[in-house]
């Protein structure tokens, strides 16, 4: 399924129904009163939470969202039919941002219902303006205009917890050891196109939710690659699992890495209106992925360099499962404040 995060939309409340111009046609009344009802109010525009949904997707199939006029008012002081609200269903996590990119709404609770556009009121019938001087008034209010604006749509992934990293670090095999996400893995960058999320499972805490996200490289928070694009999706999270590959395979030193992606989320924090602390500031668990490939002595080395910069890791192999019970207790730590 495509993922879209992304989208902008234009939306406008229905207008209010028009007032009634009528009067009374009895017997044995030769002068009827006015009885012009009112017109009926436009619908409002609702944002509604639904947590079945995951992305925008079912949004982007079109771009205008109109609630419906209300009715004329009729004979009889008749009152028009409300037009019927428009709800706009969008997944936990978005948020809501007008032209200027000012946050208009931030709807993070399944259920969560928000009105964003009133409808317009209906206009009154002729019967409101009847005084003593003017016993048949042949005018009335037509309705109210409803409400319009162009918004921005952005979904922000709702998870305790995002694993960071350089392309092909192990972040997919880790998110699939940890909890029953089946993420596509495979061993070229980039494999990661859009954010997996995964329930982990505590025996002694409550569960909790990680996010897997595509991995950055230098230059992410100007565009490069595809780590700005979802940036955004760990903004409302305790913390980062920052995974490192330490197999030597890519050439790079893994504390240059840990440095490197730590400098894309303190230019993240500069560029962006963060929902929560800054990025740069938010708890880290270091993790030195793929131990497996190395020898004790090498690992032993490297944790001394990363003790040496006052760097706390937990080295694993997300393959085997090598240190994987001892991370999850370390998250669940984290998320819940321990």
């Amino acid at each position: 399924m495509k993922f879209v995060d992304e989208l902008r939309i234009m939306i406008r409340s229905g207008k209010g129904g028009p007032g009634a111009v009528s009067f009374r046609r009895e017997k044995h009344v030769p002068r009827g009163g006015p009885d012009g009802g009112d017109g009926g109010r436009g619908g409002d525009i609702v944002f509604r939470v639904n947590d079945r949904m995951r992305s925008l997707l079912d949004l982007s199939q079109q771009r205008h969202y109109i609630a419906e006029n209300g009715q004329a008012g009729s004979s009889q002081n008749k009152i028009g039919r409300d037009g019927e609200d428009l709800y706009i269903d969008v997944p936990p996590g978005t948020v809501v941002k007008d032209s200027e990119n000012n946050i208009l709404l931030d709807l993070s609770t399944p259920g969560e219902e928000v009105q964003l556009l009133k409808g317009g009121r209906g206009g009154k019938g002729n019967t409101f303006f009847k005084t003593s001087v003017n016993q048949a008034p042949q005018r009335s209010q037509p309705g109210e205009e409803g409400e319009s604006r162009e918004v921005q749509l952005e979904l922000k992934l709702l998870a305790d917890l995002g694993l960071l990293g350089f392309p092909n670090a192990g972040k997919s095999t880790l998110i699939s050891r940890m909890s029953s996400a089946k993420p596509k893995i495979a061993d070229y960058p980039f494999t990661t196109l859009s954010p997996n999320l995964g329930v982990v499972k505590l025996s002694t805490a409550p569960s909790f939710v990680i996010a897997d996200i595509p991995g950055l490289i230098p230059g992410a928070s100007d565009g490069v690659g595809l780590g700005i694009r979802f940036l955004k999706h760990i903004e409302r999270t305790a913390g980062f699992i920052h995974v490192i590959d330490v197999s030597g395979m890519t050439e790079r030193d893994p504390i240059e890495d840990f440095f490197a992606i730590n400098d894309e989320l303190k230019k993240y924090d500069e560029k962006t209106e963060l929902l929560g602390a800054p990025l740069s500031e938010r708890k880290q668990i270091v993790v030195l992925n793929k131990i497996d490939v190395l020898g004790k002595s090498e690992v032993d080395k490297l944790i001394l360099k990363f003790q040496a910069k006052d760097i706390k890791v937990h080295p694993i192999s997300a393959v085997s499962g090598i240190g994987i019970e001892e991370l999850i207790r370390e998250a669940g730590s984290v998320v819940n404040g321990k």
